[in-house]
């Protein structure tokens, strides 16, 4: 599973049983205060799709440093393995979402109708990258 954190939308992404491809999944909605529902629908679906591994994007700034996005993220990530035991590899992920908007304007997606699955794809590329550093 890769997850792309968001302080209002997370994205998230499975991989195929072989761990070759990710494809967006879902996008986890949340008021950006008080994230237990969204890490509860995260440990469902860990639960569901008997998931074993969960790579978790770390929102660095473009300087490589620290922010509050990756604090909230690393709070995040603690209470995912609290939920599901499965502690979470942490991936750099700058970039991924503006990656996956000129990917979609690639492809004809407007920007309105990028909204919702921008985050899915973002997730996608998080994990696709970690699962292309598998095969190296």
């Amino acid at each position: 599973m890769g997850i792309d954190f968001g302080m209002k939308h997370i994205g998230v992404a499975l991989s195929d049983e072989l761990l070759i491809t990710a494809t967006g999944f879902e996008t986890v909605n949340w008021n950006g205060v008080d994230d237990t529902w969204a890490v509860n629908r995260i440990a469902q679906i860990v639960k569901e799709k008997n998931i074993t591994g969960i790579i978790l994007g770390r929102p660095l700034r473009t300087d490589g440093t620290s922010s509050h996005t990756e604090e909230a993220a690393n709070s995040f990530g603690q209470k995912i393995e609290a939920a599901t035991g499965i502690k979470p590899v942490l991936k750099d992920e700058r970039y991924t979402t503006v990656l996956a908007s000129n990917f979609m304007k690639e492809v004809g997606r407007s920007a309105k109708k990028q909204r919702p699955v921008i985050d899915q794809v973002a997730a996608e590329i998080i994990l696709q990258d970690y699962l292309e550093t598998l095969r190296r």
